[in-house]
């Protein structure tokens, strides 16, 4: 699945000059022909002068160049109508940090062909999903650095998205997924409304409405050994504000 051509992976960068590197080194060795864009935030740390200089020898990589420290759920947006607009068949988005592990890419594709076992959502077995999450909490996914609070966090704000959103997933904040181009067409990105991480769980709930398919597939999650987290505390209290406000446009049929 790695060698078609055909997948876009993403990646959102800032201030990841000790990560980037051998990072796109482990994406060429799992899927030695996807191409690969990086969308960096002007990064003090020279994260998109790497990129320009890698960009200039390998014709697969790509670097936007943004102005300042925009969002991660912008970035993504921007790393998405990319792959709309030049025709890709994939888009894969992980982050930079190495929390999501590059050798769970091949398993990550390959679902993407695999019919639904209908076990959360009957109607929809015996068809591959639209979407495939890199999930931390199916059995066989898990955690591995995360201090217990933060363990708490991340439980309580999925939890939270799977009941208000109706979201028949584990792991709705997971940044690690596979997209069927397909399925983004039929989604407005002009209207998402979180520019930060909150977007996960955003377009998880637009792609859904819109009536694509959700699957997930176990990883295991490594927190960054390198570098500075980008999520905090107000991080997680706006995704739990958007996803009520979500909730609420969707009984008032907003959207």
């Amino acid at each position: 699945m790695c060698s078609d051509g055909k997948t876009l992976v993403v990646i959102a960068t800032y201030n990841e000059i000790q990560n980037l590197p051998p990072l796109v080194g482990e994406i060429r060795h799992y899927c030695p022909e996807a191409d690969i864009l990086v969308i960096d935030d002007n990064s003090p740390d020279g994260t998109g002068t790497w990129c320009d200089r890698q960009a200039a020898e390998d014709a697969r990589l790509r670097c936007l160049h943004r102005p300042g420290k925009l969002g991660l759920g912008s970035a993504l947006v921007a790393g998405l109508r990319y792959a709309i607009d030049h025709g890709y068949q994939y888009a894969v988005t992980l982050d930079a940090d190495f929390s999501h592990p590059p050798r769970f890419l091949p398993e990550l594709l390959a679902r993407m062909q695999r019919p639904s076992s209908g076990a959360d959502e009957p109607a929809e077995k015996d068809v591959p999903p639209d979407v495939v999450i890199g999930s931390r909490y199916v059995p066989g996914g898990a955690v591995e650095g995360w201090p217990l609070p933060r363990r708490l966090m991340s439980r309580v704000v999925n939890a939270y998205a799977r009941l208000l959103l109706a979201l028949p997933v584990r792991d709705c904040s997971g940044g690690f997924r596979c997209y069927r181009v397909e399925a983004l067409r039929r989604v407005d990105l002009n209207r998402v409304l979180s520019p930060g991480y909150a977007f996960l769980e955003e377009i998880l709930w637009r792609l859904r409405r819109s009536g694509a398919r959700l699957a997930e597939t176990p990883i295991v999650f490594v927190d960054r050994q390198a570098g500075r987290s980008k999520i905090n505390v107000a991080e997680a209290v706006s995704a739990v504000w958007l996803i009520f406000r979500l909730w609420v446009r969707g009984l008032l049929g907003r959207e």
